[in-house]
C-alpha cells in the first residue's frame, strides 16, 4: 500500500488529497525542514544521542542505476553443498 493510501484512510481523506499534499510538501521542502527543527529541539533538550545511530541511504535513489565501481561481494561466507 502506498504511504499516503494509509495516511488517507486512517484520517478519512481522499487518496487523492493525501498524495497531493505529501507532493508539496515535499517539493517546498517541509520534510528537511522538518527534520532540522525536530534534531535542533532534541539538542536543545540534551537527549540527542548520535553514539548510537544508523546511517541508512537505501531510501535514496540512483539516478540512471548509479555507478558500480567493483562486483558486489556475497555476504555468504562459503557455497551451500549441493545437496543433489
Amino acid at each position: 500500500m502506498k504511504a499516503w493510501r494509509g495516511i488517507a484512510t486512517r484520517y478519512d481523506k481522499s487518496p487523492d488529497t493525501a498524495w497531493r499534499r505529501l507532493r508539496d510538501w515535499t517539493e517546498t521542502g517541509v520534510w528537511p525542514r522538518l527534520h532540522a527543527t525536530l534534531l535542533s529541539e532534541l539538542r536543545h533538550a540534551d537527549v540527542l544521542d548520535l553514539d548510537d545511530c544508523a546511517v541508512d541511504g537505501s531510501h535514496i535513489r540512483a539516478l540512471k542505476g548509479g555507478t558500480m565501481s567493483a562486483p558486489r561481494r556475497s555476504t555468504v561466507p562459503a557455497p551451500a553443498p549441493s545437496i543433489i
